[in-house]
């Protein structure tokens, strides 16, 4: 059973999952940051001081948020925030929330995303269309 469970979980991990069409639209104050959003995207990246797989999350999205004009990533962490992860129901680090240029939650990736479901969903965003969860 054990071995099912692990395996289930690698294969969910990093994994791009839509939101519901009822998206809930975050600020930067719900996270308690004053780094601005993005205009068209805002790739949110919640962390912790312990978390072996963060900063190089943090690299990629922090490039792909460099190389799309109005994306920003903002990097929020939960050491010292447990209300915030209870919250946004975050159970591991990096999880990542991809919001769209209102601050509505259009997907989740819990773990090191997958680069190639990461950049799918950021053109998804970037160019309008709307996917969401079945």
């Amino acid at each position: 059973m054990t071995t099912v469970v692990g395996l289930i979980w690698k294969r969910r991990n990093g994994r791009v999952r839509l939101a519901a069409d009822t998206a809930e639209i975050v600020r930067p104050t719900d996270v308690g940051t004053d780094a601005p959003f993005g205009e068209r995207a805002t790739l949110l990246q919640f962390s912790t001081e312990f978390c072996a797989y963060c900063p190089a999350t943090r690299r990629v999205l922090g490039g792909l948020a460099d190389h799309n004009d109005g994306v920003e990533h903002v990097d929020v962490d939960l050491t010292n925030s447990p209300e915030l992860a209870q919250r946004f129901r975050v159970l591991q680090t990096p999880t990542t929330l991809l919001l769209d240029g209102r601050g509505a939650v259009r997907a989740r990736i819990g773990g090191a995303p997958k680069r190639a479901e990461l950049e799918a969903s950021l053109a998804d965003i970037l160019n309008g269309t709307r996917h969401v969860a079945a």
